[in-house]
């Protein structure tokens, strides 16, 4: 399985059955040595800090979401739905960036 950056994933985490949606932030790469993903949540929580990015109205979300940078982990491919629920990209997918810079300070 390759993920690629904006990719959206249905992801269990093993919080209380509960399973999340999690954007993918790590480029695209075929020969990566662990088959992992770094992501970040999307969630309808905000809290009106820099580590949050708004997202677009979405199709297949069903509130107002926003994804959440401070909570960046890395995801084990097998852990991923089989197929993305949807993929952000273009300015959306550039202020995530922006933030994950923030996050870094880069």
């Amino acid at each position: 399985m390759t993920t690629k950056p904006g990719e959206i994933y249905r992801v269990d985490l093993g919080m209380a059955g509960k399973v999340r949606l999690m954007m993918v932030l790590s480029r695209e790469d075929d020969d990566a040595p662990p088959a992992l993903s770094v992501c970040a949540p999307v969630t309808t929580a905000y809290r009106g800090s820099d580590y949050e990015v708004e997202l677009p109205r979405l199709h297949f979300l069903r509130e107002k979401s926003y994804v959440n940078t401070q909570g960046i982990q890395a995801i084990q491919h097998h852990e991923l739905s089989r197929r993305p629920v949807g993929v952000l990209s273009g300015s959306a997918l550039e202020k995530v960036y922006d933030a994950v810079r923030y996050l870094f300070d880069l």
